[in-house]
């Protein structure tokens, strides 16, 4: 790792004294703890043949003994498991302070999809996740990971802050892991190290303070608040919290936390119900996170949108697709666009409409077909989701050396016994994506954006 910025050690000091400032440099200069998150809804487990033990603020997070190839491991791509910091799963013991179950909760700042695969594992079903990104590549991600993860409660959105404010009251919770100067990231990022500076701090927590403000009207009174950072300094941290309890009215909820978990708080001498993460102290990177809940009023307004409010398309095809979903009573069909069929389920689809005629979602539920031609597809997020029915399409188990090459786009001869059609790839029993079986070979549809180009 490059040498710490003088001022960012000097900075260090100021809050936390030299000798902790010295214990935190060291840490940084170690190689960080590698930690996965099992996905529940997919019984996910360890990669095989690696150690692991838990991590002790969420039930399924796990530390790992040693790096696997995780680019290599179809069950990763299944998402049967996610890459995640372990300190960022504090998420989970925020959402045990809330005093009611959440049934909307907007995640801001989401891309690449670690948080919002965890607050999907942790609310309730019918419950309606919202994962956001302004930036329409790491969006994509985004799509792509929460796809994988394979809960249909979930609509994922480009959108910027103000632009959900016109959802007034609408979100019980919002989550904002705003961006920030990076210094819970040194050891994992040089290119945080080069980056950082004073100005650079400054101009961070001005930054986060504006995402906060634009939102803050698409939260309702009462509703919380989870801001977070991967920053150890006061301006991004302390000193916006506390802007944002007086200017914008919000009180902290304590987080307790046991004494060997390493949590940190207040680190400016105000005393307040807030948590570090020390990678001195603490099993994992830098972290920095506050539960706010709001005290302040949200009015309403009428809900002028633009004419955005379009009619529904016809769903042609409907039937077939219904067919592909388990239990399809409980979902109602839908058109993203011309192309699409999607299906969210019944009870979120006025959440649904009054979302996407807000703010641009890429899709809402999850996507079950396309059309080709005269021909209704199904997607690869429909094989990777928990909506598809067990029955629908055959199912053929591929090795991991031809799962591998499945998710290289690959072309693949599956045994004759295989139906011809569409066919679930598989691997250990978890559906990857689908084939096209046409008996002398079988067409890849896995999709040319999420294929793995690393070789072995």
């Amino acid at each position: 790792m490059p040498q710490l910025p003088a001022s960012f050690v000097a900075q260090m000091n100021r809050l936390v004294g030299a000798s902790e400032t010295d214990a935190l440099c060291a840490a940084l200069a170690e190689v960080p703890p590698v930690s996965i998150r099992l996905n529940p809804f997919k019984a996910g487990a360890v990669p095989e043949g690696i150690a692991a033990e838990p991590v002790p603020w969420c039930a399924e997070g796990r530390y790992l003994a040693t790096r696997p190839s995780f680019t290599l491991d179809p069950l990763f791509h299944a998402g049967t498991y996610y890459v995640q910091e372990a300190a960022s799963m504090f998420v989970a013991q925020a959402f045990s302070r809330m005093d009611f179950t959440p049934q909307r909760v907007l995640d801001l700042c989401a891309a690449p999809g670690g948080k919002s695969t965890l607050w999907r594992s942790l609310l309730p079903d019918g419950a309606f996740l919202v994962a956001n990104e302004p930036l329409h590549q790491r969006a994509m991600i985004l799509a792509e990971n929460m796809a994988k993860w394979g809960h249909p409660d979930v609509a994922v959105t480009n959108a910027y802050p103000a632009d959900f404010a016109v959802l007034r009251g609408f979100f019980d919770v919002v989550a904002a892991d705003v961006p920030c100067s990076g210094e819970g990231m040194f050891r994992k990022d040089e290119g945080a190290v080069a980056e950082w500076s004073p100005d650079a701090v400054v101009r961070c927590a001005e930054r986060q303070w504006q995402i906060v403000e634009d939102v803050w009207p698409a939260l309702r009174e009462g509703g919380y608040l989870v801001y977070s950072t991967c920053t150890f300094n006061a301006a991004e941290d302390e000193d916006n919290v506390v802007r944002i309890c007086n200017r914008l009215g919000a009180e902290l909820v304590d987080i307790p936390t046991s004494p060997e978990w390493g949590v940190r708080g207040d680190t400016t001498g105000r005393n307040l119900a807030v948590n570090h993460f020390f990678p001195h102290h603490a099993r994992g990177e830098g972290f920095f996170l506050a539960l706010l809940r709001k005290t302040s009023e949200t009015p309403s307004r009428p809900d002028k949108r633009r004419a955005k409010d379009r009619k529904p398309l016809p769903v042609a095809g409907g039937k077939t697709a219904a067919s592909w979903l388990a239990d399809d009573s409980r979902f109602k069909l839908y058109r993203p666009d011309a192309e699409h069929v999607a299906a969210i389920r019944a009870t979120l689809a006025d959440d649904a409409d009054r979302l996407r005629a807000a703010v641009r979602t890429i899709w809402a539920g999850v996507l079950v077909a396309e059309d080709k031609g005269k021909k209704l597809v199904p997607t690869p997020e429909l094989a990777l989701s928990t909506a598809l029915s067990q029955s629908a399409f055959p199912r053929v188990n591929l090795s991991r050396e031809q799962a591998v090459a499945y998710l290289r786009r690959e072309a693949l001869v599956l045994d004759p016994a295989v139906p011809r059609g569409y066919v679930v790839a598989c691997c250990e029993d978890h559906p990857l994506g689908f084939l096209n079986n046409l008996g002398n070979r079988a067409n890849n549809l896995y999709p040319a954006e999420w294929r793995i180009r690393m070789q072995a």
